[in-house]
């Protein structure tokens, strides 16, 4: 009995294991390591007397310094890890969460190495170019707490093929629909026909604002023409009607490919800067230990 209640006991933490985020894994572990390495960091500068004033060419500046260059390089293992799967200690949620937390911790351990000594060389730009780094990393956390329930939302019970198959469907009732149509309105239709809902820059990718949408175009059109019209039953009206389910089909297959991109473009930014971080790093060591 007692061993059947242990079993039950280890299933349940493992469940809530699953369900845990990597911000808030294991009760937020590697935050609160991440804060008393900080807190060490800061007591270790504030009662540290060093003449003239601290720097990172003190025992103090090399510490830290070592510390914050083996915990970047570390840090960089990330993309590595994210190519095997492995549960306990060290699985990919443990490891994730322990490269967010240590490395907001870089803040406080690198900017005590500089001793606040900032300047127009390569030291600074390897500070500055970390920060942009964290920077990136933070809108990356972001990206990933909030993004994903934004495509779920917007997507519903679909996917992405299920709603670009809906579209593609729209688009044959528009052509049939344009048949009995007189030139005029076969061009307006023809302008909604051609609007390629992956076209536009990354700009409007990223933005999901679409200036040159042929279907909205095509939609303001037939209702002028309908403004202007004085039938009673216009044959542009059935017309209006698939425009406007087009419409927000498009709406809605642009919003998701906008999410998508906003998840994935921090990396394309996030990765580049840290190639040279560990650049301007190997620049400022070899600049230390030969010229000073």
């Amino acid at each position: 009995m007692a061993s059947k209640s242990l079993r039950q006991a280890t299933s349940g933490r493992e469940r809530a294991s699953e369900h845990e985020g990597f911000l808030r894994y294991q009760s937020y572990k590697w935050l609160k390591i991440a804060l008393i390495i900080s807190g060490i960091a800061l007591l270790i500068y504030a009662f540290n007397d060093v003449q003239p004033k601290p720097n990172g060419g003190s025992i103090y500046g090399y510490i830290t310094g070592t510390i914050g260059v083996g915990l970047i390089l570390w840090l960089t293992m990330l993309g590595v890890r994210k190519r095997t799967a492995t549960p306990g200690r060290w699985s990919l949620k443990s490891w994730t969460s322990a490269h967010v937390y240590l490395g907001l911790s870089l803040i406080v351990i690198a900017t005590l190495h500089t001793g606040f000594d900032f300047g127009w060389n390569v030291h600074t730009l390897a500070y500055a170019l970390m920060m942009l780094v964290i920077a990136s990393g933070v809108f990356g956390i972001a990206a990933y707490v909030s993004l994903p329930q934004a495509l779920s939302a917007n997507r519903g019970e679909t996917t992405q093929l299920q709603m670009l198959d809906n579209l593609r469907m729209i688009d044959r009732q528009l052509n049939e629909a344009a048949q009995p149509l007189d030139a005029e309105g076969a061009a307006i239709v023809q302008m909604a026909l051609h609007d390629d809902p992956f076209g536009g820059s990354i700009v409007a990718r990223l933005s999901g604002r679409y200036g040159r949408c042929g279907t909205r175009a095509a939609l303001a059109a037939v209702r002028a023409h309908a403004s202007r019209s004085e039938a009673e039953v216009d044959p542009l009206d059935h017309v209006e009607v698939l425009l406007e389910r087009k419409r927000s089909s498009l709406a809605r297959i642009r919003k998701h490919l906008r999410l998508k991109a906003l998840l994935e473009v921090w990396l394309y930014i996030h990765v580049p800067l840290t190639f040279a971080l560990i650049a301007a790093l190997f620049v400022h060591i070899v600049a230390v230990f030969y010229y000073w």
